[in-house]
Order: C-alpha cells, then sequence, then structure tokens
C-alpha cells in the first residue's frame, strides 16, 4: 500500500514533479496547472519512482601511503646481482654512520673522538693521534702535545675547532689545551643538527649504489622486462630496510 501525502508542487505545464525521500517510493504525477494536487495510488497513468542515495566518496579518506611491500627473492636476486657485494655497500655507509657518531655526536668529548679525528696536512690526511699525544688531565682538559710535528699545529687547531665537538684549543708553545665545555642547550641543538646531516649523507650514499646497480641491470640482456622490473623493485627493497637501519640510529641519538 502506498502513503498518501499531499505535496506543493509549482504549476508546470505537462511536467512530472517528482518529490523522492530517502528510502521511500512513491507515486507522483502531474499534469493539472494547479498549484495543489493530492497525490495518491489513484492517479492513471502513474510513474514509480525508486529513490536511490548515492554516497559521494569522504574527502578525508586517507589514501593508502607508500608503495606495496615487495618480498626480496634472494636466489632470484642472486641471478642476475652479486648479493654479497649489493649487501657490503649499502652496509658501507651504516657503519660511516655509527663511527661518525661515535666521534662527533658524544655530549662528552672523549679521548677516542680526538684520537681518530682527521687532520688534513700538505694535501694528506691523518689522524691526531698520529701527529701528536693525546692526555687527559681531567674530566675538563684535554692535552695534546704536538712536539714531534710542530708543522701540524695550525691544521690540528682547525680541525679541532671544525670537529662539531663544540671545542675551541688554546696553544701554549707545542702543546695544546683543549677545555671541554659544559653541555648547553647550543651544543644540544648543534650535535641534534650534525646527526641529521650525516644520516642525509648515509641515505644518500646507499641510493647511490641502488641507482648504480639498477642502471647496470638494465643493462642485461636477454632478460624479459618483468624480470628486470621485479629485481629493480628487490633492489629498492634491500635499500630501504638499510635505510631504515640507519634512521633508527639517527632516531636513537
Amino acid at each position: 500500500m502506498f502513503t498518501f501525502r499531499r505535496v506543493a508542487v509549482k504549476c508546470l505545464s505537462k511536467n512530472i514533479i517528482n518529490q523522492v525521500t530517502k528510502n521511500q517510493t512513491i507515486v507522483v504525477i502531474n499534469y493539472a496547472r494547479s498549484s495543489d494536487l493530492l497525490v495518491s495510488n489513484t492517479h492513471k497513468p502513474y510513474v514509480q519512482f525508486t529513490a536511490i542515495r548515492g554516497y559521494a566518496k569522504s574527502k578525508d579518506k586517507k589514501k593508502e601511503k607508500g608503495r606495496a611491500k615487495v618480498q626480496i627473492n634472494e636466489n632470484q636476486l642472486s641471478e642476475l646481482v652479486n648479493l654479497d657485494t649489493l649487501r657490503t655497500h649499502f652496509q658501507r655507509p651504516i657503519e660511516i654512520l655509527k663511527e661518525e657518531f661515535i666521534k662527533n655526536l658524544s655530549l662528552r668529548t672523549t679521548i677516542g673522538s680526538l684520537e681518530n679525528l682527521t687532520v688534513s696536512l700538505d694535501g694528506k690526511d691523518y689522524i691526531l693521534q698520529e701527529l701528536g699525544q693525546i692526555v687527559r688531565k681531567n674530566p675538563t682538559m684535554t692535552v695534546v702535545n704536538m712536539s714531534v710535528f710542530p708543522q701540524a699545529i695550525p691544521a690540528a687547531i682547525k680541525a679541532i675547532q671544525k670537529s662539531g665537538m663544540n671545542l675551541n684549543p688554546q696553544q701554549d708553545g707545542t702543546t695544546l689545551y683543549i677545555p671541554v665545555p659544559k653541555i648547553t642547550t647550543e651544543h644540544r641543538e648543534n650535535l641534534a643538527k650534525n646527526a641529521k646531516q650525516l644520516f642525509i649523507k648515509c641515505r644518500d650514499l646507499i641510493k647511490d649504489t641502488q641507482t648504480k646497480h639498477i642502471k647496470g641491470l638494465k643493462k642485461k640482456v636477454n632478460v624479459s622486462e618483468d624480470v628486470i622490473k621485479q629485481i629493480e623493485q628487490q633492489i629498492i627493497a634491500l635499500a630501504d630496510t638499510y635505510i631504515n637501519e640507519a634512521q633508527t640510529i639517527y632516531n636513537s641519538k
């Protein structure tokens, strides 16, 4: 049975006036010029309308982020790529990042950080302990005796000042006195900035290795495009695991 309803409609000649509500089927037909019409199921002919509501997609619906997870098939990967070499090239920037964090990003300056500090002299690189004797006198003072290589003093001072350890060495003859500064907010911020730069450098080195191996892969002959694409995606996925490891090391700082 139909529900009877009085509907106010505009006077329109030869037009069908519809009033459709959600989940409701009604019978409406109007050929009259009267502004009022009692709608019922007794009018013939009649047209039946079924209200069907379409829902628009929410603008706030989040899209799936990132690409689908790629399964790394080492057997397949090894057929076209030297997997051991690839892993070694990916791992090397990680090891460098760890070393740099230990040497340059400690809140307290350590003897090890100074001993392994790189000093450029006459176009060659040395570590500071090769040029001088390093001794910690007390928790707030480190001394470097440069009497064996006094000509390296200016280069050593420059390297210490640019080490990122917030150090300001003072020279007395062939001896360098290095006060260990108190930890300040500015020093912490500088360490955080340096840590980010080191992470970005590590990430870029991994990406460079990824690009290099993919270019070499595409030069392979007698290999289908589908296989090349699969291996390429696996190389990218493998690189991402090392980048994630670098990210974890960076976040821990």
